[in-house]
């Protein structure tokens, strides 16, 4: 092999073992540890009014709390800590879990997070990362939904999972007419 060749071998190989998860911790924890993590909450009404905030100062809209997307938000950072990995995949795919979820694709998008031990850590880190920045300031965004999840045997500990999206689009049922019209506007022969 080449050195790309190998290189590229390296990289795919590191991705699916961030993947497949680490192994949870087996040792003892340090009681502090385990009274810090106790002390991670979330409280949705905080996060919403750091996101409306942040997106203010962009010039952006607000956005409100979705009990959907907080639902959708629930069950990946569940599914994160049980894996015990950081990963849009955990509780399936994102592109099916927003089909299912009856999103529109285009105008949806999730944060993740391992470690931040309080919202404004979550959203200090998403801020500080370009593609996490970018959904948060999403400009057809007008409801979220953020959860946590905890689990002092894994990697992070505390997992957060962010899901913004806009509006639902309105489907229009248009009708063909009667069998065999097709709309003309041309004059018809008498």
């Amino acid at each position: 092999m080449n050195g790309p060749a190998i290189a590229l071998t390296c990289t795919l190989v590191a991705m699916l073992a961030g993947c497949a998860g680490e192994p949870r911790r087996t040792t003892p924890l340090d009681p502090r540890a385990i009274e810090r993590l106790a002390a991670v909450t979330l409280d949705p009404a905080e996060a919403g009014r750091i996101f409306n905030a942040y997106r203010a100062s962009h010039g952006l809209g607000p956005v409100r709390l979705d009990p959907v997307l907080t639902a959708m938000a629930q069950r990946q950072a569940d599914a994160m800590a049980k894996a015990n990995a950081l990963s849009h995949d955990a509780a399936g795919n994102f592109a099916s879990r927003v089909h299912a979820a009856g999103l529109d694709a285009a105008r949806a998008a999730e944060n993740l997070g391992g470690g931040y031990y309080s919202t404004q850590e979550a959203f200090a880190g998403w801020r500080a990362s370009g593609g996490h920045d970018a959904n948060l300031r999403m400009k057809e965004a007008t409801r979220f939904g953020i959860a946590l999840a905890k689990d002092p045997q894994t990697q992070y500990r505390a997992w957060w999972a962010l899901v913004v999206a806009g509006e639902p689009e309105k489907r229009i049922e248009m009708s063909a007419g009667p069998a065999g019209y097709f709309g003309s506007n041309r004059a018809q022969p008498r």
